[in-house]
């Protein structure tokens, strides 16, 4: 049995330490913005502007995105705007009717329809760090 000295032990013991406050760390992270204009319902856009149907899968690319099913419902809460919308921001309904998955993401406005006008996406909005922010 090979013994270490306290000071091996203390040095291993940093260095576990330093690993794994590194890798905690990554789980956020900033992302570039897609965006730096929006629109929305509101000024917070905390109401949904439309309702829209997913017409294929979508696998997102990184944690910006949220994953999407073909068929299933999509709240849009903000159209991004300098790319000419070619991103929205919004929630999937999950398998009970009504209820959505607490997360909102972006995904391409190409893999969606709208299926009902909700709100007026009138309110010109700034994106933020934290519209592009990874958790």
């Amino acid at each position: 049995v090979q013994k270490h000295s306290s000071s091996e032990t203390n040095l291993l013991f940093l260095a576990l330490s330093v690993m794994l406050f590194l890798t905690a760390c990554e789980a956020g992270k900033q992302m570039p913005k897609l965006s730096n204009k929006k629109l929305c319902a509101d000024s917070e856009c905390s109401h949904p502007i439309l309702i829209a149907r997913a017409l294929q899968d979508y696998y997102p690319g990184d944690c910006r995105f949220i994953p999407i099913r073909q068929g299933q419902l999509v709240y849009v809460y903000a159209m991004l705007k300098d790319r000419g919308n070619l991103f929205w921001a919004g929630s999937v309904q999950n398998t009970y009717y009504g209820e959505q998955e607490a997360r909102i993401g972006h995904f391409p406005s190409s893999v969606v329809e709208e299926t009902h006008a909700l709100m007026p996406a009138t309110t010109e909005v700034k994106t933020t760090n934290w519209d592009f922010y990874c958790y």
